[in-house]
C-alpha cells in the first residue's frame, strides 16, 4: 500500500475508505460550519517562501530541541484522542513510530492506551503528556504523577476547552467510543467515557466534557500546576498576544499556538496567521510551538520561519495509523521530513530555519489584488525580536499601495488593530 501513498492527502483519502464513518467523522471534523477547519490548511497558501540561490545546500541539519529534549526534526506528534479507533495498537503504535523516526510524541489524556503502556511500548522515546484540568483536582494531579513516574518530559495543558465545541457530525452520529474501548487512563465508567454510559441525543463526548472538565479554570490554576510538578509546563491553545503575555506572568515554559484543530470555536484565526503575534509577544522568553493544518513540508518551513520552534501534527498521524499502523505513522512522518528537507535545500536555508523570507500575500477576500511591481516584503526570523510589526507592515502597505481609498485604509487599520491579518502591498481592483 505504501508505494501508492506518497503524500499526506493520499493517506487521508485511504483512511476515509478504511475507517467507519463515525470514526473518520470524529477525527476529521471541526466546529460548526468548519470555516476554521478549512482555513487552517488553506492559510498556508497566503504565505509565500522567497528562496535564495547559489548556496551550498549539500548538508541540511533538521535536528532541534523541544523542552530540552533533542529530536531529529522539528515535526512532532500532537495529542489526538482515542487512537485505537483507528488501529488496534493505537497509541502504542504511534509511540513505536516516533521512536523509529527519532521524534517526540504528545500523549492525549483521552488515550485508549494507558500512560504506562505507551511508555513501555517505546522505551527511550521522547514523550510529553497532554492534560485537561478536571473538576476532580486529585485526579488531575494523579495523571501528572503517573506521567512523571513513566518518564514523560513535559506537560502540555489544554486551556481552550472549558466546554466542547459543537461538532455537528458527532452530534448526528451520537458519537461515543466503540463498546470494546475506553479512555484507558481512568478507572470509573463515567470518566473512562465508556459506551455503557448513557449520553442522550448529543455527542457523547460533549456530555462527558461538561460533566468532567472544569469550566472554572483560570490562570491561577496554571500556577497551581507549575508548583505541583517538576516537569516543564506548556499552555496549549493560545491565539493572542494578550494571552501569551499573561502566560509569561505565570511562568510557563512554552506556548503552543493552537485552535484545537479547529474543533472548538469556528471563526478563529488559522494558527499560521496567529503565530507571528504570539512570537512577537513573548520576545524570545519561551519557545513557541504550533499545530493545525500542517500537511506538507513547506507548511512546516513557513511555521518555523515565522518563529515556531517546532510543529505538531495530529490528523496526518491518524491517517497513517489507520492505513498501516506504526508503519503508516512512520511513513507519514518520513514524508514530512523529506518534504521539509527539500524545502530547506530549495530555499537555501540550512542554518536552522533562520534565513527564510515569508511574505503574506492573501487579501482576495477584500477585493484587493497584489501589486506585483512594488510588493512589500516582511521577513520574520525566529532569533529576532520584532517590535511594532503591525505599524511597520502598514507603513509599507500605505507607502506602496496604489489607488487605496481612505475608507479602505481605515478598514484595514481596524482589522490590524484587532490583529487578525498582516498586509503587504496591494492594489484595489
Amino acid at each position: 500500500m505504501s508505494d501508492s501513498l506518497v503524500c499526506v492527502s493520499d493517506y487521508e483519502r485511504q483512511a476515509q475508505r478504511l475507517l467507519p464513518k463515525s470514526v473518520f467523522d470524529y477525527y476529521f471534523s471541526g466546529a460548526d460550519e468548519q470555516q476554521t477547519l478549512r482555513d487552517n490548511v488553506a492559510a498556508f497558501a497566503r504565505w509565500c517562501l522567497y528562496p535564495r540561490v547559489l548556496r551550498d545546500v549539500s548538508s541540511v541539519d533538521m535536528s532541534t530541541t523541544v523542552l530540552g529534549q533533542r529530536v531529529s526534526m522539528p515535526i512532532c506528534v500532537a495529542a489526538t484522542a482515542m487512537q485505537r479507533m483507528a488501529h488496534p495498537d493505537g497509541e502504542t503504535a504511534t509511540a513505536r513510530a516516533c521512536l523509529s523516526c527519532d521524534t517526540g510524541m504528545m500523549l492525549s489524556s483521552w488515550a485508549t492506551s494507558t500512560i504506562e503502556q505507551v511508555a513501555e511500548a517505546a522505551p527511550g522515546a521522547v514523550r510529553w503528556m497532554q492534560l485537561y484540568i478536571y473538576k476532580d483536582r486529585a485526579l488531575t494531579q494523579s495523571l501528572v504523577r503517573r506521567a512523571e513516574e513513566a518518564g514523560y518530559k513535559g506537560i502540555f495543558v489544554t486551556v481552550d476547552t472549558p466546554y466542547l465545541g459543537r461538532r455537528r457530525d458527532d452530534v448526528r452520529n451520537r458519537f461515543k467510543l466503540p463498546s470494546h474501548l475506553r479512555m484507558a487512563n481512568f478507572e470509573t465508567p463515567d470518566l473512562a467515557f465508556s459506551s455503557k454510559e448513557g449520553y442522550g441525543e448529543d455527542s457523547g463526548l460533549a456530555v462527558y466534557v461538561t460533566q468532567a472538565i472544569d469550566a472554572t479554570v483560570k490562570w491561577d490554576d496554571i500556577a497551581w500546576l507549575k508548583k505541583m510538578t517538576f516537569l516543564p509546563v506548556v499552555v496549549k491553545g493560545v491565539l493572542t498576544a494578550e494571552d501569551a503575555k499573561e502566560a509569561l506572568k505565570y511562568g510557563v515554559d512554552g506556548i503552543l499556538v493552537s485552535n484545537h484543530g479547529a474543533r472548538q470555536l469556528d471563526g478563529v484565526p488559522a494558527t499560521i496567521d496567529a503565530l507571528p503575534e504570539v512570537v512577537e509577544a513573548v520576545e524570545g522568553k519561551v519557545d513557541v510551538f504550533m499545530d493545525g493544518g500542517v500537511r506538507k513540508g513547506t507548511d512546516v518551513l513557513k511555521a518555523l520561519a515565522l518563529g515556531a520552534k517546532a510543529v505538531f501534527v495530529g490528523r496526518p498521524v491518524l491517517w497513517g495509523l489507520a492505513c498501516e499502523g506504526d508503519k503508516g505513522v512512520s511513513n507519514v512522518l518520513e514524508i514530512l521530513r523529506e518534504e521539509l528537507h527539500r524545502a530547506l535545500a530549495l530555499t537555501a536555508d540550512v542554518q536552522m530555519f533562520r534565513n527564510t523570507k515569508v511574505v503574506f500575500v492573501g487579501l482576495a477576500a477584500f477585493g484587493i489584488a497584489p501589486c506585483h511591481t512594488s510588493i512589500a516584503i516582511w521577513t520574520l526570523k525566529p532569533q529576532d525580536v520584532v517590535p511594532n510589526i503591525y505599524e511597520k507592515m502598514f507603513r509599507f502597505t500605505f507607502r506602496n499601495a496604489k489607488k487605496t481609498s481612505l475608507a479602505l485604509k481605515k478598514k484595514m487599520a481596524t482589522i490590524a488593530d484587532e490583529r487578525h491579518l498582516w498586509f503587504p502591498c496591494y492594489d484595489i481592483h
